[in-house]
């Protein structure tokens, strides 16, 4: 039986960005690396914010793809989460800081390791207001769009 492979090994695969046509509509479509979604989290600083909506455009423009896949996009930037918990589990201290990554709506991931919660506290100790969520729906940061960084 095959061993599993650690959530580094995933996220430092050797596999190599490409741009295919996009299936859904006209234009193109970047594959990124998962290390291309970790190194633009990465330029995320304290107290400001990031969508995945931001991160995908981001790199379909410097990668000259028309968007970047939505499905790649999440399970990089999941896995680029996991790994920061891991490092931070072994007393690694410059993780990457994918709690200030927000969904499109400022909404925060459900599927961030620890959940909405942990995402909430960390995002209020850098000064976010949380607005609890409504039905189904995560929590959101209130006024996300003041803290968006420009990459």
């Amino acid at each position: 039986m095959a061993k599993r492979k650690t959530w580094r090994e995933k996220l430092e695969a050797k596999q190599e960005r490409k741009i295919v046509d996009n299936p859904r509509k006209e234009g193109t479509l970047l594959i990124p690396r998962p290390l291309d979604v970790d190194a633009l989290m990465r330029r995320v600083p304290k107290g400001k914010l990031i969508t995945i909506t931001q991160i995908r455009g981001r790199l379909a423009g410097e990668h000259g793809a028309d968007d970047t896949c939505p499905l790649c996009a999440g399970i990089f930037l999941r896995i680029a989460a996991e790994v920061a918990e891991e490092d931070l589990g072994m007393g690694v201290a410059d993780i990457t800081p994918y709690w200030r990554v927000l969904k499109g709506d400022g909404r925060l991931n459900e599927k961030f390791p620890c959940g909405v919660e942990a995402q909430a506290a960390r995002l209020e100790e850098e000064g976010h207001t949380i607005e609890p969520g409504r039905g189904k729906k995560p929590p959101k940061v209130k006024d996300f769009e003041g803290s968006l960084v420009e990459l």
